[in-house]
C-alpha cells in the first residue's frame, strides 16, 4: 500500500527530477561549444608538445656526441663553428604545428 501513499509518490518524482535535472545540467555542459573547444584546444597543445619533444630528440640524436680526436688529424677537421640547428628546428616545427592547428580550427568553423 505504500506505492499508493501521495505523499510518497511526490517525493519519488520530486527526486527523480532532481535527478533529471542534475544529468541534463551535465549533458549541457558536456556539450556546450565552450567546452568543446576548450577540450580541442588542450588536445591540439598535447599533441605539438608531443610533436616538440619528438622533434627535440630527433635532432638531439642526430647531433649525437663530438668524435675523438686522432693524432695527425688537422685542427679545423672538427671545428665547432658549425650552426646549433636544434632551436630553428624546433621554432620551425612549432610554427608549422600552430598553422596547421589554425587551419583545421578556421575549417571546422564553417
Amino acid at each position: 500500500m505504500a506505492d499508493t501513499d501521495p505523499a510518497e509518490l511526490e517525493r519519488r518524482i520530486e527526486r527523480t527530477r532532481a535527478e533529471l535535472a542534475q544529468t541534463v545540467d551535465a549533458i549541457a555542459d558536456r556539450v556546450s561549444p565552450k567546452r568543446v573547444a576548450a577540450r580541442g584546444v588542450a588536445k591540439a597543445r598535447a599533441n605539438a608538445e608531443h610533436l616538440v619533444a619528438q622533434v627535440g630528440d630527433l635532432v638531439a640524436g642526430a647531433a649525437g656526441p663530438k668524435p675523438v680526436r686522432v693524432a695527425g688529424e688537422p685542427e679545423d677537421l672538427w671545428a665547432d663553428d658549425r650552426p646549433d640547428l636544434a632551436p630553428i628546428l624546433i621554432g620551425v616545427g612549432t610554427v608549422l604545428a600552430l598553422g596547421a592547428m589554425v587551419v583545421l580550427w578556421r575549417r571546422r568553423r564553417r
